[in-house]
């Protein structure tokens, strides 16, 4: 076993209630996306591996060790989870601090770390003033920022997008991609599909405490060709290009309006592969080609049908 997380029939119920059933997955270094609706199962994933929860039944290991009643492990994983636990009286500098504490680092160097984490997450203003000051994004950099102040090597981020604003996501999830980048495991918990797929490819589908798919968003894809692929080509003259595509084998049927031919396939890769020479051989001008099936959104609907 290579990855950083490893669980094998992991299944967790509360009395009655099945919150996690007969989950077996691995994730590695990178970025992964837990996509689901609410209620979907990911949270209770996320107290279990980070050992707040213990196992109904099955097995859940982090870095090769079991999460439960293991608090040298803690050293190694950051966590944001999405309810709020801080302190409104203290500043986000003496939060932060103390929770750099906790896990182990000195004074000064709990201090230190606490001003350059809260720069990273653009707090550097702000970190002196009382938490029960600020607003929610605000609130929403500080559980970030205690998350990565111990530097781990795995982060578990739990809906951490929540409550900013078009600029402060932006922000956080260029922090996010760059996290990746340096080599860090994160795990991306979120039922805003499109923001998750702005970071990664890599993804886990979960809903109803299953996982319905995992891998790469395009592989994915690919196993529910069963739903016909749509293509939209905007162009000059689309009832030109639409009589072209017509007579294609890999093409199901097409539509057409004043401004672009969508075009409906079983077989998408061949379709794309023969699209550029139709519109050069024809002269169409192009101004746009996109699919809106070519997405986490699409994808996850199929899925849950």
């Amino acid at each position: 076993m290579n990855g950083v997380i490893h669980t094998e029939h992991l299944s967790k119920w509360y009395g009655q209630v099945l919150g996690l059933n007969d989950v077996s997955v691995e994730v590695g270094p990178g970025v992964t996306g837990l996509l689901g609706p609410n209620g979907a199962g990911k949270s209770t994933l996320l107290w279990l591996l980070t050992g707040q929860l213990r196992p109904s039944q099955g097995r859940v290991e982090v870095f090769g060790e079991s999460p439960w009643a293991n608090p040298a492990l803690f050293r190694r994983v950051g966590f944001c989870p999405e309810t709020e636990g801080l302190y409104r009286n203290l500043s986000a500098r003496e939060f932060v601090t103390l929770l750099a504490r906790l896990s182990g680092l000195s004074r000064r160097e709990a201090a230190g770390r606490a001003e350059a984490t809260l720069d990273r997450v653009g707090m550097t203003r702000f970190m002196r003033r009382r938490i029960g000051t600020y607003s929610k994004g605000m609130r929403q950099r500080v559980k970030v920022a205690q998350a990565l102040v111990h530097d781990p090597e795995l982060l578990i981020l739990d809906e951490p997008l929540a409550g900013f604003d078009p600029v402060g996501r932006r922000e956080m999830l260029a922090l996010i991609r760059q996290l990746g980048q340096d080599g860090k495991s994160v795990i991306l918990a979120s039922h805003v599909l499109h923001e998750v797929e702005s970071v990664t490819s890599r993804i886990l589908l979960i809903n109803r405490g299953r996982i319905l798919a995992e891998g790469d968003i395009h592989e994915i894809r690919a196993l529910i060709d069963r739903h016909p692929h749509h293509v939209r080509v905007e162009c000059d003259r689309p009832r030109d290009l639409a009589r072209v595509l017509i007579g294609g084998d890999e093409v199901v049927s097409v539509a057409v309006d004043d401004a672009a031919v969508t075009v409906e396939t079983t077989r998408p890769d061949t379709f794309y592969a023969k699209l550029p020479g139709v519109l050069a051989e024809g002269d169409f001008d192009v101004q746009s080609i996109e699919s809106p099936d070519d997405n986490l959104a699409a994808v996850f609907q199929y899925l849950m049908e």
